[in-house]
């Protein structure tokens, strides 16, 4: 009980200096707009404002997007898909995606929610959903949504985003090579190689030390605000589990999460695709590697569930409705398999 108590203050501590940086960054953009209001007649105030304006977004918590390589699914013409990707959803408490989307070259799949008005959006690797089982894919699905971060996980790791910009703006800039290269091949074809510095050098390390001497209290509070994040670990990794859990065993867990680690069924795929086999052919052939890392024999038939799982393949997606997903994904496998060789 002490123990759970010391890490709900600790975590409580985190969500305080977590709102502290976001307060700050909204302060650079409340600062920048009152400086060209008060001073709208100095043509000072307004390059002053319009800068500090920049760095507030620049700064700026990130709502997230889709990726550039996503395709979003039409519901109309992958209704299989969005009805597999709702049922599971409900099992697991959250939002139905409104979009599903699909990554060629991705092997994970992930659930969150983009954009200003929070659109839950699911992204499906196509690599991996092309190799599993009906019931795999279900496994795969609850533990995409499983992760879904909570509100106060967004407001911590959107305060670490924005220090980590910090840092990296402050401490991590480097002269450019190719003004550095540049002044070298300019200073040997003048014979003044050992030239006294350039007012550009003298500037550049000006900078640098500066930005060292301001990044100090940006690095004290990216540290502070790791150490408190990290104490929640254990509770974030329990609630995770308790999510997946509504619709998985924890053997079913286990093994979808060694079976992604792993990719043991990428090379087998590849090498399908290089021979210019279908879709088909590439599917039976990844249902035919072993899930069991241990004996290198499958564990389960393909589309069964283990004894005492929480569901039943026909539940939630059953073989006939899985090919049925296949179908309407089979121009997007198509496409897929022509780029399989460059999955890593």
């Amino acid at each position: 009980m002490k123990r759970s108590v010391q890490q709900s203050a600790t975590w409580l501590a985190a969500l305080v200096l977590a709102l502290v940086v976001h307060t700050l960054t909204l302060a650079f953009v409340v600062l920048g707009g009152w400086t060209i209001v008060v001073n709208a007649q100095f043509a000072a105030a307004w390059a002053l404002g319009a800068l500090l304006i920049a760095i507030g977004w620049m700064l700026r918590p990130r709502l997230g997007s889709l990726p550039a390589d996503a395709e979003v699914l039409d519901p109309s013409s992958a209704p299989q898909v969005y009805g597999m990707a709702e049922r599971v959803a409900d099992r697991i408490g959250v939002k139905r995606p409104q979009k599903v989307a699909v990554r060629d070259l991705v092997l994970g799949t992930t659930y969150a929610r983009t954009g200003p008005l929070r659109v839950p959006v699911l992204v499906i690797g196509l690599p991996s959903w092309l190799a599993l089982s009906p019931r795999q894919r279900v496994a795969l699905l609850a533990r995409a949504y499983a992760e879904l971060p909570t509100g106060g996980e967004l407001i911590v790791d959107g305060a670490l985003a924005t220090l980590g910009a910090w840092r990296e703006a402050l401490i991590g800039a480097a002269p450019l090579r190719a003004r550095e290269a540049a002044h070298t091949q300019m200073a040997t074809s003048l014979g003044v190689l050992n030239s006294n510095s350039t007012g550009y050098e003298a500037v550049s390390f000006l900078g640098r030390i500066v930005g060292r001497v301001l990044g100090g209290p940006v690095l004290l509070t990216e540290y502070c605000l790791k150490r408190l994040a990290r104490s929640d670990d254990a509770r974030r990794h329990e609630r995770r589990q308790a999510r997946a859990l509504r619709v998985l065993t924890a053997e079913e867990l286990a093994e979808i999460d060694g079976l992604l680690a792993s990719g043991r069924y990428v090379a087998p795929m590849q090498a399908a695709a290089l021979r210019g086999e279908s879709v088909a052919s590439i599917r039976r052939t990844a249902l035919l590697v072993p899930n069991s890392a241990h004996d290198g024999v499958r564990t389960t038939a393909p589309g069964s569930a283990p004894s005492g799982s929480v569901l039943s393949s026909s539940e939630l997606l059953g073989s006939a409705e899985s090919d049925r997903i296949d179908d309407e994904l089979l121009r997007h496998y198509t496409r897929a398999i022509r780029s399989f060789g460059l999955v890593i």
